[in-house]
């Protein structure tokens, strides 16, 4: 069974920083992009971030660009996203996807995670 686990989620005061972590088990995503979306109470979800299978290329929504940063590490079957310069408007739910079937800032990928929360107070 494949599974994507997120940690690292919590409550953090604006300015702060969190780092977030998702783990695959069941099978390796070391050929295929992942990514991390978010979704707030009352918004649809939305893309944040993601990687090419060998990390070398990136991709950010214009929202968190040059706070977020967004890697993987192959050999642990994990990816990761350093949240910096959190804003209250970053509060949501965040899901790590993996192997995604077309775009990958369209949402369509195959593997989910279940969510971590980030709490950002102002």
């Amino acid at each position: 069974q494949v599974q994507l686990v997120e940690s690292g989620g919590g409550l953090v005061q604006a300015g702060g920083s969190l780092r977030l972590s998702c783990a695959a088990s069941g099978r390796t995503f070391g050929s295929d992009a992942m990514g991390w979306f978010r979704q707030a109470p009352g918004k649809e979800r939305e893309f944040v971030a993601a990687i090419s299978w060998s990390g070398g290329t990136t991709w950010y929504a214009n929202s968190v660009k040059g706070r977020f940063t967004i890697s993987r590490d192959n050999a642990k079957n994990t990816e990761y996203l350093q949240m910096n310069s959190l804003k209250p408007e970053d509060t949501a739910v965040y899901y790590c996807a993996a192997q995604p079937r077309g775009s990958i800032r369209d949402g369509q990928y195959n593997y989910w995670g279940q969510g971590t929360q980030v709490t950002v107070s102002s």
